[in-house]
C-alpha cells in the first residue's frame, strides 16, 4: 500500500496532461514566484554517508530546487578527526553554501558525521523560512532504520565507504527507492552484478555518479572508425593516485573506538576486527576489504564514459597485474612482506577484451602510483613527454593522446594532427551533476548513468583486485562469473560475510 501511494504521486508528477492543465489554470510563478517548485513536486532524498565527500557534494542537492533532503545517515555521530585534501576545505565549503562566514568557528580539525550533516541541511533550508528556522531533516545511525521509517522517501544517495555500497543499494531498491551512488557500485564483482540485477528487476532509477557525457570520446571514436590510427590495439590509462597512505599489513595496535562512532555498523558485512583509524575516513580506499584501490577511485571517471561511448559492452576475458613489492627487517634479516590485505603502492594491470560491436579485440592497460607508459616515439618527435595522468589509444598505424578522462584528444605527432583531413574538434559538453539523476527520477526514465550501463566497467574494475591478489594472470568467464584457470582466485570475486549481512 505504501509503494502504491508513492507510485501514484510520481505518476501524478510525471503526467504531462496534468501538468499542462495545472499551468493552464494557475501559473506556477503566481503560486510561489519564478523558479518555484511545489513541495509535492520535489524529489525527496536521504543522504547516507556524512564524511568529507558526503559533505562536499551536499551543495549539489541543497541548491537544486527539485530536491529536498529529508534525512541524513552515518554511523559516526560527530568528530573532527576526518582526513581530507585540505585543512579547511570542508568548513569553507559549508560556509559558502550557507553564506555564513562564521560557521564552524569553534571547530578545531576536520568535521564530519550525521550531526554535521543534519545541521548543514537544516541551516540551509532555514535561510528561506520566514522564521529563520527549519527542523525537517531526520538523522539516523543505521541506514536500515532510515529505510524503514522514512515513509515518503523517493531516493537515497550513497556516500559511504565502498564496502557498504552494494548492501545499502540493494536494500533500498528492494523497498522501491531510487538509488544514486558514489563509485563504485560495489567493491566485489559478485556484489556489483547482484546490485545491477536488482536494479533491472525492481525497475527503480539508478545512477552512478562517475558518469559524464564527454564529447571528446565521440571525437576519438570518430578518428578510430575513420582509420586515423589504423586498427585499435591498446588503450592506456594512468593516474597519479593513490593520494592516501598505503599499508602492507593490518595494524596491530588497538586504540579505543571514538565516542559516538558505531564501529560495528561501519564494518557492515565485513567480519569483525578491532577498530583502527587507518581503516576509516578517506584512507579506506587502500584496503581490499573496504575499498577498490586507485582504479576504483579514479578509473570510473575515465573508463565508464569511455566504455559507453565506444560501445564496450563485453567484459575482459583476462587480467594480469603487477604491484609494488616491499621488504621488512625481521631478526636482522630482510624479508618479503606478503600483502593480501591492501592494494600496492603502485601497479600495472592489463585487461584483454574480446571483439566488441564496433571495436576489434584490444588490450586495456591501467597504471597508478606514479607508473605510466614510456613516451612513444610520436611524442619524442615533438620533444614532449607524457603528462602525470592521461589516456592513450594505440593503433597499428598511429596513436591518439588525451587527458586522463579522454579530454583534449590529439593525434600524435603534431604534424599528423595538422595533416588529418577529417573533423578535429567538437564543442565540449561535459554533463554531470545532480540535474541528470534528478530529472531521470522526475520523468521516471532511465538515467544516462544507470547501473544498467555500468556492468562492464564494474566487472573490469573489480577484476583488477582479483588479478592483484591472485598474483598471476586470471582468465575470466563473464557468463558463469568464474575464474577458469586458477580456481583459488574465485574467492576474491566475493567476500566472507558477517552473519546477518549476507546478500
Amino acid at each position: 500500500m505504501k509503494l502504491q501511494k508513492k507510485l501514484n504521486r510520481r505518476q501524478f508528477l510525471g503526467s504531462a496532461a496534468v501538468s499542462s492543465m495545472a499551468f493552464a489554470v494557475v501559473p506556477r510563478h503566481v503560486l510561489g514566484g519564478p523558479g518555484y517548485v511545489a513541495p509535492s513536486d520535489k524529489v525527496t532524498v536521504a543522504n547516507i554517508g556524512c564524511g568529507t565527500q558526503g559533505l562536499r557534494e551536499m551543495p549539489g542537492m541543497l541548491q537544486n530546487r527539485d530536491v529536498k533532503v529529508v534525512a541524513v545517515c552515518d554511523p559516526n555521530k560527530f568528530t573532527t578527526n576526518y582526513i581530507d585534501w585540505s585543512s579547511n576545505g570542508i568548513r569553507d565549503g559549508i560556509r559558502r553554501t550557507l553564506d555564513d562566514p562564521t560557521w564552524g568557528a569553534g571547530i578545531v580539525g576536520i568535521p564530519g558525521g550525521r550531526d554535521i550533516g543534519r545541521d548543514y541541511v537544516q541551516k540551509y533550508y532555514a535561510k528561506n523560512k520566514p522564521s529563520g528556522k527549519y527542523t525537517g531533516c531526520n538523522s539516523y545511525e543505521d541506514f536500515r532504520d532510515l529505510l524503514d521509517k522514512e515513509k515518503d522517501l523517493d531516493a537515497i544517495k550513497i556516500m559511504t565507504p565502498d564496502h557498504l555500497h552494494a548492501t545499502i543499494a540493494i536494500a533500498a531498491m528492494k523497498k522501491g527507492k531510487h538509488v544514486v551512488t558514489h563509485k563504485p557500485i560495489a567493491n566485489r564483482l559478485s556484489e556489483g552484478r547482484l546490485a545491477i540485477e536488482t536494479a533491472r528487476r525492481t525497475k527503480v532509477i539508478t545512477h552512478l555518479l562517475a558518469w559524464s557525457d564527454r564529447r571528446e570520446n565521440h571525437l576519438t571514436l570518430r578518428w578510430i572508425k575513420d582509420g586515423a590510427i589504423g586498427t585499435l590495439k591498446e588503450i592506456h590509462n594512468w593516474s597519479n593516485r593513490p593520494v592516501w597512505p598505503q599499508w602492507t599489513s593490518n595494524p596491530t595496535d588497538t586504540p579505543p573506538v571514538p565516542k559516538g562512532f558505531n564501529w560495528d555498523l561501519w564494518l557492515g558485512p565485513v567480519p569483525h576486527r578491532p577498530f583502527h583509524p587507518n581503516y576509516t575516513h578517506n584512507v579506506f580506499r587502500g584496503w581490499y576489504d573496504f575499498g577498490g584501490g586507485s582504479i576504483a577511485d579514479m578509473g570510473h571517471y575515465s573508463l565508464f564514459p569511455l566504455f559507453v561511448t565506444l560501445g564496450i559492452e563485453t567484459p575482459p576475458i583476462s587480467a594480469q597485474a603487477y604491484g609494488t613489492t616491499t621488504r621488512t627487517i625481521v631478526a636482522q634479516v630482510c624479508r618479503e612482506v606478503y600483502n593480501d590485505v591492501a592494494f600496492p603502492y603502485s601497479c600495472m594491470i592489463r585487461f584483454r577484451f574480446p571483439k566488441q560491436k564496433i571495436l576489434p579485440p584490444f588490450d586495456l592497460f591501467w597504471y597508478d602510483g606514479g607508473m605510466k607508459p614510456f613516451p612513444p616515439e610520436e611524442l619524442e618527435i615533438d620533444n614532449k613527454s607524457l603528462p602525470s595522468e592521461g589516456m592513450m589509444f594505440v593503433g597499428d598505424k598511429g596513436k591518439i593522446l588525451a587527458g586522463f578522462s579522454g579530454q583534449n584528444p590529439q593525434i600524435i605527432p603534431e604534424a599528423k594532427m595538422r595533416a588529418y583531413p577529417g573533423q578535429k574538434q567538437l564543442p565540449r559538453q561535459d554533463r554531470r551533476g545532480s540535474g541528470n539523476w534528478v530529472n531521470a527520477i522526475k520523468a521516471n526514465q532511465e538515467s544516462p548513468g544507470s547501473f544498467l550501463h555500468a556492468a562492464t566497467v564494474t566487472e573490469t574494475i573489480n577484476l583488477a583486485a582479483v588479478a592483484l591478489r591472485a598474483k598471476r594472470k586470471v582468465d575470466y568467464d563473464t557468463k558463469s562469473m568464474k575464474i577458469t584457470n586458477f580456481q583459488q582466485a574465485n574467492k576474491y570475486l566475493t567476500r566472507e560475510y558477517r552473519k546477518g549481512w549476507e546478500l
